[in-house]
């Protein structure tokens, strides 16, 4: 793929992550049914929430994604122990939001110095997920074994579970696919199927539209993937999936980034980009360019 255009697409996703995260902020943990009531349809940047965040604030979605970039491009690499780091300075900043296994994950490392906590059956959450992004562009001239490798070793620094693997492997899988130019179809059949045969509970077809998901990967994913593939625009995927209510950041920021490598910069709206905030929407675009560059 032509660097402008890898590039371009690689912006967009970065981008699509934080307008989903603050587009979604504003209806975290409210129903389908409080959301029409209070908005209708909400497709503004608006801040408030329970957070009461400001217009174009970010949540933890972003920001451990911009701790865990800034540590790959400062090493050079993905590496568990400087993804540790930087997440325990991360929560040391005092960030506005952070997810119970996050910070049990953090809270360990700072107790023992290990950068991967012990498998755990309460550790099937998307908090791994939400932040993967860099790993995606960073390793995107990789091999799939050293990709694989990469998203375990900075998931596994607080979220170590066979569904948390799986579906943070098959996120980054879908990012590649598109920054590559794949269309929705191939990464339908190819990344997404070959999840769901993997692994069941992921199916996203033949019930009714998954409404206020919870944190739990399985939750958040099939959310995503029916808002994403169901849809057939940047815009449409992001305001079908942050008014499905429940843990809109996280599943805005994810279907944000999916949405963005596939349909691309051009397809964001310009009023979604400039709500963001300054230093968040910089950064972003700055981390994307470096990322990609890393190994091109």
């Amino acid at each position: 793929m032509v660097g402008t255009e890898l590039e371009d697409r690689a912006v967009a996703a970065y981008l699509g992550l934080a307008i989903g995260d603050a587009l979604g902020a504003t209806v975290e943990f409210m129903t389908p049914r409080e959301i029409r009531a209070e908005y209708g349809v909400h497709d503004i940047i608006r801040g408030g929430g329970w957070l009461k965040l400001r217009s174009g604030e970010v949540t933890d979605d972003t920001t451990m994604a911009l701790a865990l970039g800034q540590s790959i491009l400062e090493q050079g690499r993905v590496d568990a122990l400087a993804a540790a780091r930087a997440f325990d300075g991360w929560m040391r900043s005092k960030p506005v939001d952070i997810g119970n296994t996050v910070r049990r994950g953090i809270l360990r490392f700072r107790q023992t110095g290990e950068a991967c906590t012990p498998p755990s059956e309460h550790d099937a959450g998307n908090g791994a997920c939400m932040r993967v992004l860099p790993v995606a562009l960073a390793t995107f001239y990789h091999d799939r074994a050293m990709v694989r490798d990469a998203v375990l070793a900075q998931a596994r620094v607080t979220h170590n579970h066979p569904l948390s693997d799986a579906g943070t492997l098959c996120v980054v899988d879908m990012v590649q696919a598109f920054l590559a130019g794949h269309s929705r179809v191939e990464v339908l059949h190819d990344q997404v199927h070959r999840l769901i045969e993997q692994y069941p509970p992921f199916r996203f077809r033949g019930g009714k539209p998954r409404e206020n998901p919870t944190g739990y990967i399985v939750d958040t994913l099939q959310t995503v993937f029916q808002c994403f593939f169901d849809t057939d625009s940047f815009t449409d995927c992001l305001v079908e999936t942050v008014n499905r209510g429940g843990d809109a950041d996280t599943t805005g920021a994810i279907a944000g980034m999916l949405a963005g490598a596939c349909f691309g910069l051009q397809a964001i709206p310009p009023a979604w980009i400039k709500a963001l905030s300054p230093p968040v929407r910089e950064a972003c675009e700055a981390q994307a360019r470096a990322l990609v560059g890393l190994d091109g």
